[in-house]
């Protein structure tokens, strides 16, 4: 077995974070000390600040709670895996719950200056010249939540021990910005804040073999596909009086198909045309019975979610020769 090599190491105190250069093929190793505690995590392409890691898209690729064997998507246009998780041993994490901030503090507990995760992040990764309004919801690691019966969200108490950990392998090269979440006086880290060690890797061979390959897809886009690639220098925004709309597709139009049905499979329809949901449209309930019919046959992701396989070309494979 190849062995890892160590690249760096640092212990986050509490009310602090780092901001660390991870490149690709290195592993992020975020351990307990103490146990218990959680830990902010926001993450940006090392080359391009704007490409960011994603909440959202991580959220409906995984669920609420990604753990070992999963991915931390960037946000769309460019929506390509930015680490995997190698390991997780305790197998509870968040992407449900905004970071916490100060107006948290004040408007819930009257705490006008408290530690919070948005200007700890905020703080550490000043480091790249970046600013408050750069931290973006965070990847919440050992935080306990759930979704209650009526849509109602919970923060528990969490139970990660000494010694426990999550290894997130970069799979671009990143600036990851951990950070030790200031919630002493929530749930979130069981009333009291504990300092966390985190650790750098060079990948071992057997880490890079574990991750699935991952379609690259034509609508993964960048900078140079962008009508505008021009980062805005100043905050005041102002209408382009040369703008000209030029949008996908447009215009609309829309086609009618003729669908012949027998008896048998016109009552059947039927049976769907006069729910509430249609109105008595019987072409819009034939929409639904086939969309879903070719939902179940074809999309074999949740939610629309990119297809992850063991023989889904590589970037290479996919250059034309």
């Amino acid at each position: 077995m190849t062995a890892r090599t160590f690249v760096a190491e640092w212990v986050l105190e509490p009310g602090t974070g780092k901001a660390i250069e991870v490149r690709a093929g290195q592993v992020l190793r975020i351990e307990q000390i103490d146990g218990g505690q959680c830990v902010d995590f926001n993450a940006f392409n090392l080359h391009d600040y704007k490409e960011f890691m994603h909440c959202g898209r991580t959220r409906t690729v995984h669920g609420f709670n990604p753990s070992t064997g999963t991915f931390l998507w960037s946000a769309p246009p460019r929506e390509r895996a930015m680490f995997y998780l190698l390991a997780d041993t305790v197998g509870r994490n968040d992407v449900l719950f905004p970071r916490c901030s100060a107006y948290v503090y004040e408007s819930t507990y009257g705490f006008s200056a408290h530690t919070n995760c948005h200007d700890i992040q905020a703080e550490a990764q000043r480091e790249y010249g970046l600013t408050p309004d750069d931290v973006h919801d965070s990847f919440n690691l050992f935080m306990a939540t759930e979704v209650l019966p009526g849509g109602a969200v919970r923060i528990s108490r969490q139970d990660s021990r000494p010694g426990d950990h999550v290894e997130l392998l970069a799979l671009i090269d990143t600036l990851a910005v951990p950070n030790v979440c200031g919630a002493d006086v929530m749930r979130t880290s069981n009333f009291f804040l504990k300092p966390v060690k985190v650790t750098v890797f060079e990948a071992s061979a057997e880490d890079l073999a574990r991750v699935p390959a991952l379609p690259v897809l034509r609508s993964q886009r960048t900078p140079k596909d962008f009508r505008n690639a021009v980062i805005k220098s100043d905050r005041e925004l102002r209408r382009d009086p040369a703008y000209e709309p030029s949008f996908l597709n447009t215009p609309l139009s829309v086609t009618e198909v003729a669908v012949e049905l027998d008896d048998d499979e016109l009552a059947l329809l039927r049976g769907y045309e006069h729910t509430p949901l249609y109105r008595g449209d019987l072409g819009a309930a034939l929409r639904d019975v086939f969309f879903s019919w070719w939902e179940q046959q074809y999309v074999t992701s949740p939610n629309g979610a990119p297809t992850v396989t063991a023989s889904s070309p590589t970037a290479d494979e996919r250059q034309p020769s």
